[in-house]
């Protein structure tokens, strides 16, 4: 193999770029922004004073792809931040309740056994209703099974303070109207592998600190030379092949031993490949920021009933807030939005009410919807063209959109140049005495 190309340096790019530097292949990135890291980056934000992420994520400990990806980079230590053990921390505004979910670390959840351990009010019997996303999932291709709404009863207090928050946190798409197939996934990967995998992590010291700046040194130091501010503006393909990428500065030719991983959004993807099947249906993400220094002892991660917040995060040096499928509030005046999530932050953590600064992130096309429709329209690494590859969280991943999904989705596409590149060369020049030592 030649030099492969990779376009796009989000987490799904710098996947594949660092997968194939791995391998020893010459890479060369591209990406349109004067940054890498796309969705998932830090930046400065003056109305702040502070540096924040373009988005709060949450990982687990059970994300192994994304795991994985931190100790190949040699990522600092202190990348990702949680407990010690899987433990979720939950407060009902409503009621005044608070209770932690702690999951036992082993496969058997006798967790659900003890009162102390699960949602208050719930018996251990309700802690079956997920068996009916599995029974429906099995077997099934992506987007086959149905919807959640169609296998589990989206009604009770477990569903409306547990079930319901997970779900909606990583599907980013209402339960009910969810492909069962990505709920099933999620679920296997995380409660499913017992309480050692739902440990929760988060980069505290921002995303880019975890993932995109080792990424960069690693590439750097491998010779990997990484090409900022090009955009893609079209793809000129001939003969079954692409045999240049069009960047708004000039074209790339690609040689006859190059490759290319297409690391972009589905949008932009299909704008380059007219006729790609890919979603075409998004949904929203709102997070706030507020500079204010959390108490001590004040949970990393809350998670919020009968509220506008959802997630609450006490980072060091500001609270920070996720809705997710937030859609229906992309409207609404951001100042608005500000005072009253700041007024259930001051209820939860009793503080004052006067609004510290703030910042409202809206970002409209955060994930796909991870409805049955759209989950169907993904597609593999492969494309028509032998040069080609696609990597994103868009892609089949068989995850919804997440941080795992889109490192997991740089990992495939470039196994799948190492394995085109490798048919390729046995069909010129057969050795069978190599075939058989593997």
């Amino acid at each position: 193999m030649g030099t492969v190309h990779v376009v796009g340096a989000g987490l799904a790019g710098l996947s594949a770029a660092v997968a194939l530097a791995e391998a020893g292949t010459r890479v060369v990135l591209h990406e349109a922004a004067k940054q890498a890291g796309g969705r998932c980056r830090s930046y400065f934000d003056p109305a702040l004073g502070l540096t924040i992420d373009n988005g709060n994520h949450l990982l687990l400990s059970g994300n192994a792809d994304a795991l994985g990806f931190l100790k190949t980079v040699g990522a600092p230590a202190n990348a990702l931040t949680g407990p010690d053990e899987a433990a979720f921390a939950f407060a009902d505004l409503k009621t005044g309740e608070r209770w932690c979910l702690r999951p036992n670390a082993g496969r058997l959840p006798w967790w659900v056994m003890s009162p102390s351990r699960r949602v208050p009010g719930t018996r251990a019997r309700d802690y079956l209703a997920p068996l009916g996303i599995m029974r429906a999932a099995s077997g099934k291709p992506e987007g086959g099974g149905g919807t959640i709404g169609a296998s589990m009863a989206c009604e009770g207090e477990l569903y409306r303070r547990l079930w319901h928050p997970v779900l909606l946190a990583a599907l980013n798409t209402e339960p009910r109207d969810s492909d069962v197939g990505l709920a099933a996934r999620i679920l296997r990967e995380t409660l499913g592998a017992g309480g050692k995998a739902c440990r929760p992590l988060v980069a505290v010291e921002g995303l880019s600190y975890a993932f995109v700046d080792p990424a960069l040194r690693y590439l750097a130091a491998r010779g990997c030379e990484i090409r900022l501010g090009r955009r893609l503006r079209g793809l000129d393909r001939a003969d079954g092949r692409v045999g240049q990428l069009l960047f708004a500065d000039g074209a790339e030719t690609i040689g006859p031993e190059d490759r290319i991983v297409l690391a972009l959004p589905p949008w932009v993807a299909s704008e380059m490949l007219p006729g790609l099947l890919a979603p075409v249906e998004f949904r929203s993400i709102v997070n706030a920021h507020f500079v204010a220094v959390p108490k001590p002892g004040s949970p990393l991660l809350l998670g919020v009933i009968n509220a506008l917040t959802e997630w609450l995060f006490a980072y060091p040096d500001r609270y920070s807030v996720t809705i997710s499928g937030a859609d229906r509030l992309l409207d609404v005046p951001r100042e608005d939005l500000a005072r009253r999530i700041w007024a259930e932050i001051a209820e939860l953590c009793n503080l004052a009410p006067e609004l510290p600064s703030w910042q409202i992130v809206k970002e409209k096309r955060a994930t796909f919807a991870a409805t049955p429709a759209e989950a169907a329209r993904r597609t593999g690494a492969d494309t028509a063209y032998d040069n080609l590859v696609l990597a994103g969280d868009w892609t089949a991943t068989g995850l919804p959109s997440t941080i795992e999904g889109a490192i997991r989705s740089g990992k495939t596409a470039a196994r799948a140049l190492r394995a085109g590149s490798s048919v390729r060369a046995g069909s010129r020049a057969p050795d069978l005495s190599a075939r058989g030592a593997a």
